[in-house]
């Protein structure tokens, strides 16, 4: 909100200037009040949240110094560090620009309608003097007189658009609030007695503004009765950022804000009375980063007590913060009313069946996965699949079989356990020693059997049992033909191969990632194909057929032999488990339901 409070930069500001819209260039000045001799400064490499190494400095260019009107040296350390051969205790001034050209939530993006950007990738860290307090000023120019800024830092002296000066305890928080810069729309609700607001760019002028608020009003209401009841959020205000493009999707959590990206066409929109998948999925993503403002940025992995942005920060429990937090994303929506039981249990179908045609579960365990997050989930390539499990959905639905056992058990649920971590961990770092004495303490019995299996292992998930017990069906379905074959594809004028699954009958046949498939030959004949149903048209009741590929330039003849589509994964050579690929769930015991989801 705008302040007129009258306040001086601290020890540590950073001037943001939208300098050059058009090259995409934010020019930044960095002042050191107090600045060490030799000082050192660094920029992260990845940002909490998003476990890859991203080398922000790449985007870095033209770092200068000076004290007074003395040109300080500065000497690079490595990728990302630099060191000012300047004097202690004068003030130091850095400035540099950086190239702000991408549309994702993780960096940094500049042109004509908008701006954004996180403070990993803009602002220096001040190496020994991270947790002193930071000011950053974000200036307006002619080009941008007419935008607005959103962000989720505290506003010390602003204009009523939002620029002007921004306070932050310690570096930490600082690049923990992201910025929102152009002509957006903004809306505002309280929730639990907190005021919120909400930032949408680019949206369409069908955009159903009303709805998307008073929709996120429930989920963060829903979400706070679950943390709290009727006690008080952790946090004194949130912002909702969100930036809709063309084809776009995805989320990032901070402490008191998110940044967001969908399809503008995700939207919700005037005059539509019925929720679009799409906008279901919109929904999902917002509740996913709002249960994070607990359950990640607080509640979080013992490792990660203190980041180091310098390089990566493992932990084998993001099953657990990310992969708890998407079963409750779906599950919240439910608890709102924003969607039916029946809408419930057909996502949870999604994910089992994500799980179930994921053969790399059987090689990888989601511990492991999580461990893995820097190397695998995030570079993924064409045997990802093959090789890895994603510890979002094999860790939702571990948190569903706790729950769903915990309720079986009849006396506690998931629902009791997590208020009980944050109550133990105090809303800070937690291990998975927490877990297992909490789970221990409410159920009357130890949970450590189940962790092993479901966690530390790439056992099975008892799903159709615990399902049963719960009040919901799980049964097999025939899969579709993309599933029989083991491939996964995109159609585009012909069938592009993007993996081959392990042990499938295209990898029997010798299909390759890579490969473009054009055609089959099937009794004597020969068939041009755009799409994948078009080899289940020309094939008929056949099951033995010629694959026409191109590989690197070169045409294949490949033997294929498809099993009767009622037979299905079941024939699958060297099947290493009996769970089936694709499956339904559907309401067997309503009481029962009702008593999990309500």
């Amino acid at each position: 909100m705008p302040s007129s409070r009258r306040h001086e930069p601290a020890a540590i500001h950073y001037h943001v200037e939208p300098a050059d819209l058009h090259a995409h260039l934010f020019s930044v000045t960095l002042t050191i009040a107090h600045p060490q001799a030799l000082q050192e400064v660094a920029l992260p490499v990845w940002i909490p949240g998003s476990y890859l190494v991203r080398e922000f400095s790449k985007n870095l260019q033209e770092l200068k110094a000076h004290q007074g009107k003395h040109d300080v040296p500065l000497t690079q350390l490595d990728k990302h560090r630099w060191r000012a051969d300047c004097s202690a205790d004068k003030p130091l001034v850095l400035t540099y620009a950086v190239c702000a050209y991408d549309t994702s939530v993780r960096t940094a993006w500049l042109d004509t309608s908008r701006g954004f950007f996180n403070g990993t990738s803009l602002c220096l860290q001040v190496r020994g003097q991270e947790k002193q307090s930071h000011t950053l000023e974000i200036a307006s120019t002619p080009a941008t007189a007419e935008w607005s800024v959103a962000t989720g830092l505290t506003a010390f002296q602003t204009d009523k658009k939002g620029f002007g000066l921004y306070r932050a305890d310690d570096y930490d928080e600082l690049v923990d609030s992201p910025f929102e810069m152009g002509t957006f729309w903004v809306g505002r609700f309280v929730a639990g007695g907190i005021p919120h607001r909400f930032v949408v760019a680019g949206a369409a002028p069908s955009f159903d503004d009303k709805r998307l608020l008073a929709d996120t009003q429930k989920i963060c209401e829903t979400a706070i009765r679950f943390w709290h009841g009727d006690g008080p959020a952790p946090f004194k205000s949130y912002l909702f950022m969100l930036n809709a493009v063309g084809d776009s999707y995805g989320g990032l959590e901070h402490r008191n804000s998110t940044a967001l990206i969908c399809g503008r066409r995700d939207l919700p929109r005037v005059g539509e009375s019925r929720a679009s998948d799409g906008y279901t999925t919109l929904l999902g993503l917002i509740s996913h980063e709002y249960f994070h403002t607990w359950n990640v940025k607080r509640l979080r992995p013992a490792e990660f007590a203190q980041h180091d942005y310098a390089r990566e920060n493992y932990t084998d429990l993001l099953w657990f913060f990310e992969g708890f937090t998407s079963y409750y994303d779906d599950l919240l929506l439910r608890r709102a009313g924003l969607i039916d039981d029946a809408a419930y249990l057909k996502l949870i179908t999604k994910t089992i069946n994500q799980v179930h045609q994921t053969p790399g579960r059987a090689v990888q365990t989601v511990a492991q996965a999580s461990f893995d997050a820097w190397v695998k989930y995030y570079r993924q390539d064409e045997n990802t699949p093959n090789a890895t499990v994603s510890y979002y959905t094999k860790g939702s639905l571990v948190a569903l079989c706790l729950d769903l056992a915990l309720r079986r058990d009849g006396k506690s649920n998931l629902d009791e356990v997590m208020r009980a971590l944050w109550k133990r961990c105090q809303g800070g770092p937690m291990t998975e020693d927490d877990l297992r004495t909490v789970l221990r303490e409410l159920s009357g019995r130890s949970f450590d059997t189940e962790i092993a299996q479901w966690v530390h292992s790439t056992a099975e998930l008892p799903l159709a049992e615990l399902l049963a017990a719960n009040g919901a069906h799980l049964q097999a379905e025939a899969p579709q033909l993309a599933q029989r074959l083991g491939l996964r594809v995109a159609e585009n004028h012909s069938v592009q191969i993007k993996t081959v699954l392990r042990s499938g009958l295209a990898e029997q046949a010798g299909m390759a990632a890579g490969d473009e498939w054009l055609g089959v030959e099937v009794l004597g004949q020969g068939w041009r194909i755009s799409r994948l149903d078009d080899v289940a048209f020309y094939l008929g009741t056949e099951t033995s057929a010629t694959a026409l590929v191109a590989r690197d330039g070169r045409l294949l003849r490949l033997a294929l032999e498809l099993p009767p589509r009622s037979q299905g994964a079941a024939h699958r050579k060297a099947a290493r488990t009996a769970a089936p690929d694709t499956v339904s769930l559907s309401t067997s015991d309503a009481a029962a339901l009702t008593r999990w989801l309500g």
